[in-house]
């Protein structure tokens, strides 16, 4: 099932190692499947408030996924990324592609007792 890694991101001020970052990012994407989704398109806010922006991978699995976060590669140009922009990553598996949110409807009506 297809996972993906999600960013947002809310950057001030490019600088030397944001682009170091972005130019080196894929290489650590490449052996696990990785590949950018969303990346450096401005965001249509349709409801609340959302600073910055969103950066979306694709992975094969969420095994891909954690594995690529976990990798050296990955690690060691991190900190280019952690050291000046504030953000949140998160990982999430995706669904199938038949899902139909009836289900999980009824199946949240049965746990609540609704």
């Amino acid at each position: 099932m297809t996972a993906y890694a999600i960013a947002h991101i809310r950057p001030e001020t490019m600088n030397e190692d944001i682009l170091r970052y972005i130019e080196t990012m894929q290489s650590t994407m490449d052996p696990f499947g990785g590949r950018f989704l969303v990346h450096g398109k401005e965001v249509e806010v349709m409801e609340g408030p959302f600073p910055g922006t969103i950066v979306m991978v694709g992975f094969p699995d969420i095994e891909s996924a954690r594995a690529w976060y976990a990798s050296d590669a990955y690690q060691e140009i991190r900190p280019l990324r952690t050291d000046h922009i504030a953000g949140e990553v998160v990982l999430v598996e995706g669904v199938p592609a038949d899902y139909d949110a009836t289900g999980t409807a009824a199946a949240l009506r049965t746990v609540a007792g609704l």
